[in-house]
């Protein structure tokens, strides 16, 4: 049998990059295949021992010293060098993590179990870690340091090899209180960023507002404002948002104490916006947002709080037929059906919709389903204050149209009506003399046991077990509610 080249190989996985479990067993197929596709699963630390193992015999003796001596003379030697690999590098992760090895495997021979004493043994050995990194991986792609409290002890950006190992990092994952010597060395080398993820503290530095503004490739922000602590000068988050370049395509606000957002009508090439912000928010800023136009926007996601309706319902009939994922917020108390109905009328190439309708907005249901003839996936709140399954489903059924494939219910309330074995048999038979037939994917969500969606019921398992092998149902779920935006 021919042998596949190395290009061939290389090429087969990185398009399996993302497919740990197959990447895996590709190590195991022979020593050609472990050779490259080892490469692709160690992008990212697979194993702390491993790569401890990976340390230099200088940074093995200091372990040593404070603690680990028996990890360390444990260890095998690696058949590969696993850190010069690593693409992905978590600092925080590594902290924590060590911290495992020393409270769970015991490793640790001092007889203080002081948390000082901890802390100050888990450092070193992150510090000898990151210099290892900074000396033999070639080019980090992201990296992810969140903690201010780690930063400050371990300067790892003067390790040798620094420079050359972040000059192309492309992902920054970070803390708004890191130092400003962290911030002022990577604003100095790293200028091919992409995507930035900040938690916003109390406090924007300068050498931040820097290091962004250095960023001419970054197409993708998201700023995450911490729980816990309010920026002390809430001027310091519009200032920020003025160095970014004006070329971004994807922004996600969260939980931000920032109220205005007209500075979003400057990003007129985004694609993606994401909204998760605090109810007493208000959305303020949205009066003007409302008449922006943003040619290139696919992706609309408001949750947590919703703007006026009629400056919302302006923003769709301004941009709403560019859009293909829409998602509305579940808190839809005290809206009218106007909202659904500039859906209807204004977003008519989505292919992806979440949002709610009451009981008594069952027709304006309808009128979206009739209107979208694009549509592919539904996910929609159910049961409570909103529509029960079986009308959801009763109208799916009549009114979607042949590119419909995916029914998302979405359970928010234990109050429930019960869909009958012979309703939903009925539905499915109707589903199937669909022509043509699209099998159908459905997708049960809940938060407790409590909540009575047709799952919980052994005769309603049975009858979608049959549709399942009749080709009807291509795939039935069940999951947790995770909110991931």
């Amino acid at each position: 049998m021919a042998q596949l080249t190395v290009d061939c190989l290389n090429d087969i996985f990185e398009y399996l990059r993302d497919d740990m479990k197959t990447l895996h067993s590709c190590i195991l197929v022979n020593r050609l295949w472990c050779e490259v596709s080892v490469r692709f699963f160690w992008v990212d630390i697979r194993n702390y021992y491993t790569i401890t193992a990976c340390l230099p015999n200088d940074s093995k003796e200091i372990l040593c010293k404070i603690g680990f001596h028996y990890l360390i003379t444990t260890l095998k030697t690696p058949i590969f060098n696993y850190a010069s690999f690593c693409k992905i590098l978590s600092i925080d992760k590594i902290y924590y993590k060590i911290g495992e090895l020393l409270i769970n495997q015991k490793y640790i021979s001092l007889k203080s179990d002081s948390l000082e004493i901890m802390d100050h043994i888990k450092c070193i050995a992150v510090q000898e870690i990151s210099r290892m990194f900074m000396n033999q991986s070639s080019s980090l792609k992201r990296l992810t340091f969140l903690d201010p409290n780690i930063v400050t002890v371990i300067p790892f950006v003067d390790y040798p090899g620094a420079n050359n190992c972040l000059k192309n990092l492309t992902e920054l994952y970070c803390n708004s209180n890191n130092s400003d010597v962290f911030f002022y060395y990577l604003s100095k080398t790293c200028h091919k960023i992409s995507l930035l993820d900040i938690i916003i503290k109390a406090f924007i530095s300068e050498e931040l507002e820097n290091l962004i503004f250095v960023q001419k490739n970054l197409n993708y922000l998201n700023i995450t404002q911490d729980d816990d602590e309010e920026l002390e000068d809430k001027h310091l988050l519009p200032s920020l948002m003025k160095k970014i370049p004006n070329n971004l395509n994807k922004l996600h606000l969260r939980k931000s104490n920032q109220t205005s957002l007209s500075f979003i009508t400057k990003f007129t090439n985004l694609q993606e916006l994401v909204l998760s912000l605090d109810l007493e928010d208000h959305l303020e800023g949205f009066e003007k947002l409302q008449f922006a136009i943003f040619p290139q926007l696919q992706i609309l996601k408001i949750t947590r709080s919703l703007p006026e309706i009629r400056l919302l319902v302006k923003f769709l009939e301004n941009n709403g037929g560019y859009l293909k994922e829409l998602f509305i917020g579940e808190d839809r108390f005290g809206y009218d059906f106007t909202l659904n109905l500039s859906i209807a009328k204004f977003c008519t190439n989505l292919r992806k919709l979440t949002c709610g309708y009451r009981k008594s907005e069952l027709e304006s249901f309808k009128i979206v389903l009739k209107s979208c003839k694009y549509l592919e996936s539904f996910q929609i709140w159910c049961s409570g204050v909103f529509l029960n399954e079986k009308e959801v489903m009763e109208a799916v059924v009549k009114h979607s149209h042949e590119n419909f494939s995916e029914l998302i219910l979405f359970h928010l309330f234990e109050e429930h009506q019960r869909l009958l074995p012979r309703e939903l048999e009925s539905l499915l038979i109707s589903w199937k003399n669909r022509v043509p037939l699209n099998p159908l994917s459905l997708v049960i969500i809940t938060d407790n046991d409590l909540i009575k969606s047709l799952d919980k019921y052994k005769e309603n398992r049975e009858i979608i077990k049959n549709y399942i092998k009749a080709g009807v149902i291509k795939e039935f779920k069940v999951a947790d509610i995770e909110f991931n935006f």
